[in-house]
């Protein structure tokens, strides 16, 4: 849509006539209130420059002066041609979220050496001292029993973190035990993990070495068990937990084993984890407080462990009785008991502190790949915290930074003496309900405040873990879904830092959930998600979850922008991905998709763009290269169902549709097809939707937007490789046939009605005769049995049969009922010899010839690409010529850019297109400066006789005719055939919005309005001084600017906000001057073809950041951004604005005004019908049809009055048009006998007063409203002809017209002259050149000048404008 804003400014404008009425108000088409009202609404005070003349003026006036429309300010917009969009990822930076390789403990060692009753002799033990094993005092019982049940408890103390582990003890053992505990654990793991545990509390501490002590059969004697040994038998994966004094130096010898294993071949220790009590220096605590294994506690029972050291050091230590720890209620696995929410609270606090500290891929490693280390790491923070406590510092390997300081501790501290102050009531009243702790809620306050605050350059949530947590609880669900969905709305890097979290299994399980109120949100979030990682798509259909966006998208309750979001899940669910693809079929995506773009009419407002947008991207890649899918597609009629999407107002959804439509096209190898018994039959129903879907691409070639039309050359380079000996054969004949009676281009019946169905049917031109190359550019090979020697199509070529000479090919049923049969007829003779798939009508294939042809010339660089990609296909290769170079370059066109005759046959020449390029990709083709981009068919086809040339060897193939020997080669690999494709870019430029903040409304940037504001009251006031101003004369110059442009100057527009000038060369060159500092502010090249000459300069958005319009002579436009920056200006948008001109006609010249106020382009050539562009919807808004065969000279747009615009032609006529009223013309009247050459409306309101100049020198005043009886009411006789130019201030009455003597002369709205401007001889004694161009200043006295050699003059009152 057409942006719209308001004005604030307290300056206001009057009427400039007085005699206008106050009343008429007339309705724009649009319900839009017109810019020809006048009320009396509230009088405002003019600034102290203009109150002196007007006092009372209304802001619907200012608003008049003053447009609101927007335009070409989208996303689209913002360089296109040179964006390469890559869509969601599958790999690379973004899947390393994912755990790498997902692992398992699958066996647990332990191995005690307690030794009950002995102290070994490096211990001396304080007296009372720590003396508890796994909870349990070992000389409560004798002390066998004692180690047999301290083994047991701590084998179940670790099957509450991996029940599915098995578990071996050994007590007390020797070497020899140990190592065969090693070996069986390691057999039976195979490659998953193992842990082995080792309490050393009843041996000497690890020697300086780093050896650890067993017994020996007899327990006499302390044997040591070098970590080497140990290292060998165990191998890796493995994890090691080493309790016992000086536990560092076991560390410390892993460590330097490492090293040496990373320069020798032993095994990397890249997969051993270590865990150890303490440094290498320290003891174990023996206070009473702790048990002896604080360290074991503190990694298998941390509940119990932390309550206990937390009473120690709370105001509880006195009163509370230590025994009910034992006894809390409940389950550590149920989150609705106290125990259970003890535990989730202790998991997410270390959760978090592990993520905010660790760096990312270490978090990964320790506490996301294996379940059992991940919840030994989190224990062992807790050891770090406790046992820091006592001087006692425990260590791992990897190392882990400082965490027993963390702020989370004191949550998780203030969550335990919750829970603490409770109990005794709990344990006292087993049918009390406990209360539930408050940190989730305040974690996610905590976390939404920084929604609020925080940004990608601050630091990230440290809550994101706890919403992890979270969102297992039902109660704090959807507040944390909805928090989570704000976060990930911030852009990318949110998504991977919450799938590096660990967000993705949790997201993907509630997609079982069928709770209604989730839905919105989870189909935002797996949004987010796949914008971000394609990859998923496998998950999701792994597990069911498409069925959820399925239903979802059938949903027609929901929003059509959350099913657009759902469309666009799937849509990345099935993109190359054929189980996807499969899934999606089964669970019925097409007849959802089918029946809701059914449901929706085209150009409805409630439908919502997107939506539509993205249910043809998700049908599309449904059925993209997928025959089975294509065919189902078919049954349910896809193409009609999709085909009057073409005519959306939205260009993303008429390049959706396109795009749907072209993945229906059979390229000719699809790999995924099977073989059934109704082939034949399938191919027919499948050979009559790709005529009708042919048909609809062909209807879009003349589009707009350069979006749709590179999906059309896309989708019509899928059509040439299906059909690619069938589109050889016609263009092969066509450019080979050489007669004198029957041309070359009457062999092609009705070859300019291509977009019959936009207006631009153009049948009463064809050509009866035209002229052929004398030479022809087709060589044809001697071999050939369809074509003769000499070049012309014998009578067995398909194009020289009647199904080729019949029919129109857009007619309803010519394509499905012409004589195709004409192209097998001859695949007996070596010409066709392959079936599939099966040709359409030979005329069909004309056309889509030239649609080709017209794509490899379009205004836009990357559709033109495309389009000589297409052309290559079917043998069609471009002349290597020099073209200048595109967009900034400072190279001047020389005489060497322009190909002389005998360079047209010297070609590359290459037996397929895949030969060409497959050993030098990417492909490079080069477009010759002979022909301009857009004419009629006709004659775009003859044109490319000159500039294009067909290689013959394509039809000396022995072995298969016309096909290639791509399609020949059974080795050749599909997958690089269709490499070489050119690639869609809709879908993966449609992804990135939803990569974009969606929630949070984008507002239009302050300085942006400050700017327009400021640019409003400035204009205003300005306005106010030039309808009021004396001007006695204008030929005060104030600045001159040589150009320097060999062809003169064609075209100048001068900035309204800054003083700059444009101009512009008949070869395209475009200059950007600033007059006040006399520098130049940029130079570029507006395209390739420097011939053909710029029409006009406009300005789009003249109060906002202004475009520059640039409309050749050809009838291309192109706008530009940046323009005035050096070599940094950048192509909006490109099109060509006429369709079908006349054939045979040398010289172009199309004429074309903007209209701010509607957004209109109006442009007209030798066509007698006027286009108008809806520079918005870049779409044609309608074709006005000129009764005359007389061409338009001049065309002028009411700058007050959207819809109303006024036409000059050759033979003098003026007509008066408004688009509002059903028969557009609104006034006709022929005051010139000569070509008008200049037009526009007076300044004012006034709606139909107009002022026309013609050739032969005289300017008329005309009133052109139905009730005057005499249009003419003013003549002026400014010449004795040679008028050349003619210009009408839009606010101050003045006239300025120039003359091809070397004059300007300057009137007054009533005919008064106010100056000649003569151009006297300079220094040099040179005569300065004709006038060829005059454009006045949009809200100042100045006018500018441009002349035929090249001079820009700028020219002022007598005194200089402020």
């Amino acid at each position: 849509m057409a942006a719209s804003r308001f004005s604030h400014s307290t300056v206001v404008v009057t009427n400039h006539l007085q005699e206008f009425s106050a009343n008429r108000i007339v309705e724009e088409e649009d319900g839009v209130r017109s810019g020809y009202s006048l009320n009396n609404a509230s009088y405002r005070d003019l600034s102290d420059t203009a109150s002196s003349s007007y006092t009372e003026m209304t802001t619907t006036t200012s608003m008049a002066y003053l447009p609101q429309t927007v335009v070409l300010c989208e996303l689209r917009h913002n360089g296109f041609e040179n964006c390469v969009p890559s869509g969601p990822s599958d790999t690379g930076i973004v899947s390393k979220w994912r755990p790498r390789d997902r692992m398992k403990t699958g066996y647990v060692a332990l191995v005690l050496c307690l030794n009950i009753g002995v102290d070994p002799p490096d211990v001396i033990k304080i007296s009372p001292c720590a003396r508890m094993e796994c909870w349990i005092d070992p000389f409560s019982m004798a002390p066998q029993k004692a180690l047999e049940t301290i083994g047991r408890t701590l084998n179940q103390q670790y099957e509450r973190w991996q029940p599915k582990a098995r578990y071996k003890y050994s007590l007390d053992p020797t070497v020899e035990e140990v190592k065969k505990l090693c070996a069986t654990c390691r057999k039976s793991a195979k490659s998953e993990r193992v842990l082995f545990h080792y309490n050393g509390h009843g041996v000497p501490k690890p020697t300086l070495n780093g050896e650890i002590w067993v017994f020996n059969r007899s327990y006499t004697q302390y044997i040591p068990l070098p970590v080497s040994d140990l290292d060998s038998w165990l191998k890796t994966p493995s994890i090691y937990v080493f309790d016992c004094s000086a536990a560092g130096l076991v560390v410390k010898a892993f460590t330097e084993l490492q090293e040496g294993s990373a320069s020798s071949s032993m095994p990397s220790m890249q997969d051993c984890i270590l865990l150890a009590a303490c440094e290498a220096h320290e003891t174990l605590p023996q206070s009473a407080e702790y048990p002896a294994d604080v360290f074991t506690s503190c990694l298998t029972t941390p509940i119990k462990m932390a309550l206990r050291w937390f009473c120690t050091r709370s105001l509880l230590h006195e009163s509370f009785d230590y025994s009910l720890i034992d006894r809390i209620p409940g389950r550590q696995t149920d989150r609705k008991t106290l125990l259970g929410e003890l535990n989730w609270i202790f998991t997410a606090v270390t959760d978090t502190i592990a993520w905010n500290v660790l760096p990312h891929d270490l978090f990964q490693r320790l506490f996301r790949q294996d379940l059992l280390v991940a919840s030994l790491f989190r224990n062992f923070l807790l050891a770090e915290r406790i046992m820091r406590s006592v001087n006692c510092s425990p260590i791992s390997y990897p190392k882990l930074p400082a965490t027993h300081q963390h702020h989370m501790w004191d949550a998780w501290d203030m969550a335990a003496e919750i829970c603490l102050s409770q109990l005794p009531c709990l344990v006292e009243d087993p049918s009390k309900e406990f209360q539930p702790s408050p940190f989730f809620t305040e974690q996610l306050t905590a976390f939404e405040v920084w929604l609020d605050h925080g940004s990608e350059h601050k630091k990230p949530p440290e809550q994101l873990p706890i919403v992890l947590q979270v969102l297992l609880s039902q109660c704090h669900r959807f507040r944390a879904l909805v928090l989570l969905g704000r976060f990930l709305d911030m852009g990318p890097w949110a998504v991977d830092l919450a799938l590096s979290v660990g967000i993705f299994p949790y997201v993907l399980k509630l997609l079982q959930t069928t709770t209604p109120e989730l839905r919105q949100i989870l189909v935002f979030i797996w949004t987010k998600i796949l914008a971000l990682d394609k990859s998923c798509q496998v998950d999701l259909v792994k597990d069911g979850g498409h069925t959820y966006f399925i239903r979802f998208l059938d949903n027609v309750e929901a929003y059509p922008e959350q099913r657009a979001m759902a469309a666009f899940v799937l849509a990345v669910i099935v993109d190359s991905h054929k189980r996807g693809q499969e899934a999606c079929i089964e669970a019925g995506l097409i007849d959802v998709c089918m029946r809701h773009l059914q449901g929706s009419s085209p150009n409805d407002a409630q439908t919502e763009p997107l939506f539509l947008q993205w249910i043809c991207l998700c049908v599309g890649k449904l059925w993209e290269d997928f025959f089975e899918v294509q065919m189902i597609a078919l049954q349910a009629d896809a193409p009609a169902i999709v085909a009057p999407l073409l005519s959306e107002p939205q260009p993303e959804v008429r390049a959706a549709a396109v795009f749907a439509l072209g993945t229906l096209l059979d390229v000719g190898f699809d790999t995924l097809r099977e073989v059934h018994g109704d082939e034949d039959g399938d191919d027919d129903e499948k050979t009559r939707a790709e005529g009708i879907i042919v048909k609809n691409l062909l209807n879009m070639v003349s589009d707009g937007s350069p979006l749709v039309r590179a999906e059309v050359a896309v989708a019509l380079s899928r059509f040439a490789f299906g059909h690619n000996k069938h589109l050889k054969s016609v263009a092969a004949a066509a450019y080979g046939k050489k007669s004198q009676s029957n041309s070359v281009f009457t062999s092609i019946p009705a070859l300019a009605t291509i977009g019959s169905r936009s207006g631009y049917t153009n049948s009463h031109y064809m050509p009866q005769r035209s002229a052929v190359p004398s030479a022809p550019l087709l060589r044809v090979g001697n071999e050939s049995p369809a074509v003769a020697r000499d070049g012309r199509v014998s009578t067995s070529s398909p194009v020289a049969t009647s199904g080729m000479m019949h029919g129109s090919p857009l007619s309803d049923d010519s394509s499905l009922h012409s004589d195709s049969g004409a192209v097998n007829d001859c695949a007996s003779n070596g010409v066709l010899n392959h079936s599939r798939p099966k040709p359409l009508d030979n005329a069909l294939y004309s056309q889509s010839v030239i649609a080709m042809c017209s794509l490899a010339k379009d205004p836009s660089p990357r559709v033109a690409k495309l389009g000589r990609k297409v052309l290559s296909i079917i043998g069609i290769e471009q002349v290597v010529t020099n073209p200048v170079k595109f967009i900034g370059g400072n190279t001047r066109p020389t005489e060497s850019s322009v190909p002389s005759s005998s360079s047209l046959a010297t070609l590359v020449r290459s037996s397929s297109w895949f030969e060409l390029s497959g050993g030098h990709l990417p492909l490079t083709f080069r477009t010759p400066p002979v022909s301009p981009p857009r004419l009629s068919y006709i004659t775009g086809i003859r044109r490319v006789c000159s500039s294009l040339e067909f290689r013959p060897h394509l039809l000396n193939s022995p072995d298969s005719g016309l096909a290639d020997p791509l399609l020949g080669s059974p080795s050749t690999s599909a997958a690089l055939e269709r490499s070489l494709l050119p690639q869609s870019m809709i879908y993966n430029w449609s992804c990135g919005h939803f990569s974009k903040p969606l929630l949070t409304s984008i507002e239009d940037n302050e300085d942006m309005n400050v700017r327009r504001e400021q640019r409003e009251k400035l204009a205003l006031e300005h306005i106010v001084k030039c309808q009021h101003s004396s001007v006695s004369k204008l030929h005060n110059q104030i600045a001159g600017w040589d150009t320097k442009f060999e062809t003169g100057s064609r075209t100048a527009l001068l900035q309204p906000f800054s003083p700059v000038v444009i101009a512009s060369d008949e070869n395209e060159r475009i200059r950007v001057w600033n007059y006040e500092e006399a520098t130049l502010l940029n130079s570029f090249n507006n395209h390739d073809y420097p011939e053909k000459g710029v029409s006009k300069l406009c300005l789009v958005n003249e109060l906002d950041e202004n475009l520059l319009l640039v409309a050749s002579n050809d009838g291309s436009i192109r706008i530009w951004k940046d323009y005035s920056l050096k070599e940094r200006q950048k192509l909006v948008t490109a099109f060509a604005s006429t369709q079908g001109l006349r054939p045979g006609g040398r010289s172009v010249n199309a004429v074309v005004d903007w209209q701010q106020q509607s957004g209109y382009l109006f442009t007209s050539s030798e066509v007698p019908s006027i286009m108008v562009w809806d520079l918005d919807k870049e779409q044609l808004a309608t074709s006005i049809p000129l009764g005359s065969d007389s061409t338009i000279s001049g065309l002028a747009a009411s700058q007050v009055h959207g819809g109303q615009f006024a036409a000059g032609f050759v033979d003098g006529y003026v007509k008066l048009f408004d688009l509002r009223t059903s028969e557009k013309v609104v006034g006709s009247t022929k005051p010139h006998t000569q070509r008008v050459v200049g037009l526009a409306f007076q300044p004012g309101l006034e709606p139909a007063k107009i002022i026309s100049a013609s050739q032969a020198g005289n300017i008329q005043f005309l009133d052109m409203r139905h009730n005057k009886e005499k249009e003419t009411y003013l003549t002026i006789d400014a010449f004795r002809g040679s008028l050349t130019a003619m210009a009408v201030h839009r606010h101050a009455p003045l006239i300025a017209s120039g003359s091809a003597k070397q004059l300007i002369k300057v009137f007054n709205l009533e005919g008064d002259p106010l100056g000649t401007i003569r151009y006297y001889p300079n220094f040099m004694a040179q005569k300065i050149g004709p006038v060829t161009c005059l454009t006045f200043h949009p809200y100042q006295p100045l006018l500018a000048a441009g002349t035929a050699d090249a001079c820009v003059s700028i020219y002022a009152d007598e005194i200089s404008p402020p």
